[in-house]
């Protein structure tokens, strides 16, 4: 839908370009303030000077350590790697997914992580990346509370306008009340008493609650150095120069959540950031191209002029209301190497480790061991739940234990807090096999008259064939020549993976064998 939209845009532009303004340009916050208002700037000096110089220190740690990595994801069908090098901090146990891609967070250490290590827990990372992380936790703290502290001033500045609003109606009540007076002297009382009733039957403007506090659970951390970028495309719309991310609204992010993203550009040894306001307005001009720059467009619109904002390091930018789901933004190329920090408030229905062995337990309550014979059994036939186990024995393989070892344990080098919790995920998973291997005896048992083993058989074919369908398309990514072409301990891992005869698995990993049978079972 989107590439149909985008071609449509592009032939009905032909070769012309729609406009945009920059802060050198007339209108620009006009612009800025009819449609584009939940755009928020926050100049460098807006922040500690303290935290700044911790936070772009953590960013030169991550990039020491081989941290931050150009990730394989899935576009149109096909693996790409992303121009942009990044790395996923957060809150342990979470994960964030984009592009078919699910990158899982080094933990931010905080102060209950601290007395873990001091009662003799072994850290999952050295101490340079705890501090690192540690002041991307700082930072995402200042900014809660800053984009917390923001939107009460607006809903104070409302209420204030509210009371304007209100003032201007009582003087218009007053003066119509002039007018009935003295039209009417004979009811002068009655209308007073009248007029003070009105004066308190009006509404209040509704309230905002701030009980629950904005509360960034991720930042995605980018990488970008424009002399790496070889293949950069030009922008299509508006012609604002050289793209290092495309047009995109952020993925998988709760409705309406505000980002907040900080952008340190690297000391640039050509000095051509002009910051003089007294220079030449081409001068001004080629300052703002030499910066890094933020691009914003109402989303499929050809007739608002985009915005673009230069981002001096240290800048920050939050995007906050609907912003993100009403428009895109893209991010322009500077001349020096700079780095960001995008905290976000992401869908954690589906995406923390939490919720994943929860998941597992679900699945696994059907599953029952004589204590005498140590033989499995399953506690229900019933095809809710079945079907129910099922999709969860597919979730857990495809979008954990392959995502992990396609893309997650790149980071098991220098951080090991995934690695335990991903052990006990591939033995609950396998104990699912078990539960399948169990569904399919009961299925193919000829002397079993269980009603309801017709749609038991569909209920399985189902979950196989969907299982062995995503297995081919997760081996093909694996042994692609893009996979292949990283260093091993960057490589991607074909994960879960065994030989057909592998006595310690109760199913075989090609699963056709299989499918044939139930399907023959179906068509009797």
């Amino acid at each position: 839908e989107r590439r149909r939209e985008r071609r449509r845009l592009l032939q009905e532009l032909g070769e012309q370009r729609i406009p945009f303004l920059s802060p050198t340009d007339a209108g620009f916050q006009d612009l800025w303030e009819s449609s584009y208002s939940g755009l928020a700037l926050r100049r460098a000096g807006a922040l500690p000077e303290d935290l700044h110089s911790r936070v772009q220190s953590a960013f030169r740690t991550l990039r020491h350590k081989g941290c931050l990595l150009r990730d394989l994801v899935r576009v149109r069908d096909r693996d790409v790697f992303t121009v942009v090098s990044r790395a996923l901090v957060g809150q342990p146990g979470y994960t964030y997914r984009y592009l078919d891609t699910r990158l899982f967070a080094i933990p931010w250490h905080n102060e209950e992580e601290k007395q873990e290590e001091c009662q003799g827990e072994k850290p999952c990372c050295d101490a340079d990346l705890r501090t690192a992380c540690r002041a991307l936790l700082e930072l995402n703290r200042f900014f809660c509370t800053d984009i917390q502290q923001k939107q009460k001033n607006t809903v104070s500045e409302e209420k204030e306008q509210d009371k304007e609003t209100e003032k201007e109606k009582e003087k218009e009540k007053e003066k119509e009340k002039e007018r009935e007076q003295e039209k009417e002297q004979a009811e002068e009382t009655k209308e007073e008493d009248s007029d003070s009733g009105q004066g308190c039957s009006h509404s209040s403007p509704p309230q905002t609650s701030f009980s629950d506090a904005i509360q960034f659970n991720i930042t995605l951390l980018n990488y970008m150095d424009p002399t790496e970028m070889s293949q950069l495309k030009d922008e299509p719309y508006y012609g604002m120069g050289k793209m290092a991310v495309g047009w995109h609204h952020d993925e998988n992010l709760v409705p309406l959540s505000p980002v907040a993203v900080y952008s340190y550009s690297c000391p640039s040894e050509k000095g051509v950031i002009v910051e003089d306001e007294e220079g030449s307005s081409k001068e001004k001009e080629e300052g703002e191209k030499a910066c890094w720059r933020v691009g914003l467009k109402v989303a499929w619109d050809i007739h608002t002029p985009g915005l673009v904002l230069p981002l001096q390091s240290g800048d920050c930018y939050y995007m906050t209301d609907d912003l993100n789901r009403t428009h895109q933004h893209c991010v322009l190329a500077g001349d020096t190497p700079r780095f960001s920090s995008t905290h976000r408030v992401v869908q954690c229905s589906t995406g923390t480790l939490d919720y994943i062995q929860k998941r597992c337990a679900e699945a696994l309550e059907n599953l029952q061991t004589d204590p005498q014979t140590s033989t499995h059994s399953l506690r229900s036939l019933l095809p809710s739940t079945l079907q129910n186990t099922e999709e969860i024995h597919n979730e857990v393989e495809f979008e954990w234990l392959r995502q992990y070892w396609f893309q997650g344990r790149r980071f098991a080098r220098f951080c090991s807090w995934w690695s335990k919790p991903m052990e006990q995920l591939e033995k609950d998973w396998k104990q699912m096999e078990v539960m399948t291997q169990l569904l399919l005896s009961i299925v193919e048992d000829e002397s079993n008259v269980q009603e309801g083993r017709r749609e038991m058989a569909e209920t399985l074919l189902n979950a196989l064939a969907d299982r062995q369908q995503h297995r081919q398309t997760w081996r093909d990514r694996c042994q692609s020549s893009l996979a292949q072409s990283l260093p091993p301990e960057e490589a991607p891992v074909d994960r879960p993976h065994w030989n057909n005869e592998d006595p310690s698995m109760p199913l075989p990993f090609d699963l056709a064998d299989i499918i044939s049978r139930v399907e023959s079972l179906l068509w009797r």
